[in-house]
Parts: structure tokens; C-alpha cells; sequence
């Protein structure tokens, strides 16, 4: 027997899955059109100066923005539809791992860790 408060529920886990997987191909669809556009870019300014570097760091902003919305995807599936002990400690498992990831992605792009002040010499160079 389905009662107002179950077709509700189900309705509302549907949505929120749905999100979620919206999330995450809008996560994963970054990553592609971060390494589309490093690529352009690399391939339009191939006289500039340092282009591998130029197109790390492009590459790496697009991951990074990526890795936040699959994070993000990750969070809302598992505590809105099923924040069993057994799927939080996988998320936290996988936040963590994410985390390490975009951490070391940011300090090879900027030479500092994020909690680190910009330097001037690091402020001229970015300009």
C-alpha cells in the first residue's frame, strides 16, 4: 500500500538522483571542455612563452573545477538518498582522495598550498 509520505519520498530520492547525475556529468563535462580548451588554446598561442606550462595550467583549472562537482555529486547521493554508515565512510574515503587530488593540483599550478598567502613574485607572474 503506497501512502502519501512513501510516494513522496520516492519522488523526492528520484529527484535528488537525478541531481545527483546531473551534477556529475556537468562535473565530468568540465574536465572534457577544460582539456578542449587548454588543447585550443596551446595550439592558437604556440609562440608564447612556456606553453607547456600555459597549457598544465589550464588543464589542471578544469580539472580541478571537475573534481569539485563530482565531490559535490558524490555528497548529495549519498547523504540525501542513502546516508547508511557503510556509504558515508565510502564518500568520506572518496572526498579525502578528491581532496589530496585537487590540493596537489593547485599547489603544482600556483607553487603554494592553498592556506599559503600569494607572494608578489607569484602575483606577477599569474598577471
Amino acid at each position: 500500500m503506497t501512502t502519501p509520505y512513501n510516494a513522496t519520498m520516492t519522488t523526492f530520492t528520484q529527484t535528488v538522483e537525478t541531481v545527483g547525475l546531473v551534477v556529475d556529468g556537468v562535473g565530468v563535462a568540465v574536465i572534457v571542455l577544460g582539456l578542449i580548451y587548454a588543447a585550443l588554446r596551446a595550439i592558437i598561442s604556440r609562440g608564447a612563452s612556456e606553453p607547456f606550462r600555459r597549457l598544465r595550467q589550464d588543464l589542471g583549472r578544469g580539472i580541478l573545477l571537475g573534481l569539485e562537482l563530482l565531490v559535490a555529486a558524490d555528497i548529495i547521493r549519498t547523504v540525501a538518498i542513502a546516508p547508511t554508515l557503510e556509504n558515508v565512510l565510502v564518500l568520506g574515503l572518496i572526498v579525502l582522495i578528491r581532496t589530496f587530488l585537487s590540493m596537489a593540483l593547485q599547489v603544482e599550478l600556483e607553487g603554494r598550498w592553498p592556506w599559503q598567502q600569494e607572494t608578489r613574485d607569484q602575483q606577477s607572474v599569474s598577471s
